[in-house]
């Protein structure tokens, strides 16, 4: 199988629910003391170092980071961060009040081969990205799920998926029936461009949410699903999913196992 060697990671939104429960103690890197999410510690680790090991341990050679809010702030926080053997670059999205579909069109440009899309916002252990490397069908979107739904943080907020086998029939954080949660770590086909393309121009708003690109691939079957199995992820999206992923980690939940 041709090897995943690029990488976008999605880091344009302004976590303002992180960011307003956290009550302003994280002091960052900037001419002021706002939260940048990324950088948010998770047990004495900015979040996005995580990221930044992931994608080293995958072997991923050039990264896109996806970068909005405060752009210019996070652009030089992150820089300081990127060690030398992964290229980097960064993608602005000005419109990045919209909808994370928005993001990943920014970088339709960057990319040249079939890559690995992370939320920068998302902790994944080592073997969920093993797995769904080493698992996927590059002519497809290849979404790593979670079927232990009594192990997910906060359910009512997670991204539901229904699946006919590892078919991705429906997705929504809304559904009524569903059997996973989407983990927000996927390989994708260059063909994902062209489909969220079509689902931004048929929104009316010139918008989309990745499940809106995702729903319009799913209906013409190049959606798979990966269940991760035993492997850990964590969405950081509020205070108390922080608290969760830090109790998890310290109970010996290894993100970066040596």
């Amino acid at each position: 199988m041709t090897p995943i060697r690029e990488a976008v990671i999605l880091m344009a939104g302004e976590g303002s629910r992180l960011r307003q429960g956290y009550g302003g103690q994280a002091r960052l890197r900037g001419d002021d003391n706002t939260l940048l999410k990324p950088f948010v510690p998770v047990l004495g680790r900015p979040l996005i170092c995580y990221t930044v090991d992931l994608l080293l341990h995958a072997r991923i050679k050039r990264a896109n980071f996806v970068v909005g809010y405060q752009s210019n702030r996070m652009i030089a926080a992150v820089q300081e961060l990127i060690p030398a053997e992964l290229e980097s670059s960064f993608i602005e999205n000005r419109e990045w009040q919209k909808q994370n579909g928005v993001s990943l069109l920014a970088a339709a440009r960057h990319v040249t081969s079939p890559f690995l899309l992370a939320m920068g916002d998302h902790l994944f252990d080592n073997a969920m990205v093993d797995l769904l490397i080493s698992s996927s069908d590059l002519g497809l979107l290849n979404i790593a799920v979670d079927r232990k739904l009594n192990s997910i943080c906060d359910l009512d907020d997670a991204m539901k998926v229904q699946t006919r086998g590892n078919r991705i029939v429906a997705i929504g954080k809304n559904l009524r029936d569903y059997d996973a949660i989407d983990t927000g770590l996927f390989v994708c086909s260059l063909e994902i461009f062209d489909y969220f393309e079509r689902a931004k121009s048929r929104s009316g708003r010139n918008d989309c949410s990745l499940a809106d690109g995702v729903r319009l691939m799913a209906g013409n079957d190049k959606v798979r699903a990966i269940d991760i199995g035993d492997g850990w992820w964590q969405d950081v999206d509020t205070p108390s999913m922080l608290r969760h992923a830090e109790r998890k980690m310290s109970a010996g939940y290894e993100l970066n196992p040596g």
